[in-house]
């Protein structure tokens, strides 16, 4: 996956995560909910814009971890939604699945940068 094919990906998620937030019930702990995942979710995308923009590989390391944080976020607030019955297992399996896929893409860069910079550490 290219790096502008991940940015997309991730912004379709955020616009998905909106979408979702405006089906949740009008009740004061679903505002919370809603704002919260609204935040992470939008903001995992605006980090991960920011850390393909990054200066070097060890502020593109700070940022997608930045990313990674804000993913973890999100998940946590569906499975609030879930278990607080605010929408269905069923309604929320898609977004949790795809948390769930770009949570393992991050990490898994977040691995390759790391590797990658002990080795340049090693070579100089």
């Amino acid at each position: 996956m290219t790096t502008e094919e991940l940015k997309e990906r991730i912004r379709k998620f955020g616009i998905r995560v909106f979408k979702m937030s405006d089906h949740l019930p009008k009740c004061y702990s679903s505002l919370i909910i809603s704002r919260q995942i609204t935040r992470s979710a939008s903001s995992a995308g605006a980090n991960y814009r920011a850390a393909c923009r990054s200066k070097s590989s060890r502020d593109f390391l700070n940022k997608l971890k930045i990313v990674e944080e804000e993913l973890d976020e999100t998940e946590y607030w569906l499975v609030m939604i879930e278990e607080m019955e605010f929408l269905s297992t069923t309604q929320l399996n898609e977004l949790k699945k795809e948390v769930n896929e770009l949570l393992s893409i991050i990490v898994k860069s977040l691995k390759t940068v790391k590797i990658n910079q002990r080795l340049n550490a090693k070579s100089k």
